[in-house]
């Protein structure tokens, strides 16, 4: 097999704290009279704190109401809400699957990685207690462009001494799909809304990762 690595996006792909960023965003969103619902909350999949504020924003055509500032310190207090709410996170939010499709590839000598825009990401993998099950977790402080952009998993990919082509990602948000493709890399999709590529290997949940797949790619 050429493939040496395999490249996982965290929420929606090892666990799902969806429900905790709802929460959080809704908590700030009623604080500050904005009108926030699941609609809006899906189309924040994958995008950066700042960015999903500003969204929030844009939809109560309130964006002009709050300096750059303000937006930075009221979308680190969502962070503060997100933070007490993900505490509750333990072993038993692994998603179904993922433990055995990750010791399997270990075992076949496959290199993992994590590779999420969130800051809070070693929180929660410390959470998890799956933390040493990666030889590299992206520092998303040091990325400077979020997904679609590639940088963080090619970031990942020269973290574990691999060439984009030997590596696979591993994402549920569309953004993510199009960042692993501009990696120059492989792609499995879990429950993907494909709006424009879409993924290599198409999947509805994490329980039908097999290592198996990854034998189409070569």
């Amino acid at each position: 097999m050429s493939l040496k690595a395999i490249i996982f996006d965290l929420d929606g792909v090892l666990t799902d704290t969806a429900k905790y960023h709802y929460l959080a965003w809704k908590k700030l969103a009623d604080e500050l009279g904005l009108y926030f619902d699941e609609s809006i909350n899906e189309s924040l999949k994958g995008v950066s704190r700042i960015n999903s504020f500003e969204i929030i924003l844009e939809e109560n055509n309130a964006s002009k109401n709050y300096t750059d500032r303000e937006k930075e310190i009221l979308a680190n207090k969502k962070n503060d809400y997100y933070k007490e709410m993900i505490e509750q996170l333990t072993p038993n939010d692994i998603l179904e699957g993922i433990v055995p499709f990750i010791t399997e590839a270990r075992n076949n000598g496959m290199k993992c990685a994590v590779a999420s825009i969130s800051k809070n990401a070693p929180r929660v993998l410390e959470l998890l207690n799956i933390s040493n099950m990666f030889d590299y977790i992206a520092d998303a402080a040091l990325v400077k462009r979020p997904k679609p952009d590639p940088e963080i998993f090619l970031t990942c990919a020269y973290a574990l001494g691999c060439k984009p082509d030997e590596c696979i990602g591993i994402e549920d948000a569309q953004a993510g799909i199009e960042a692993i493709h501009a990696a120059g890399m492989k792609s499995v999709g879990i429950n993907v809304s494909v709006t424009s590529v879409a993924p290599d290997i198409p999947l509805k949940s994490t329980a039908e990762l097999d290592f198996k797949i990854l034998s189409r790619f070569g």
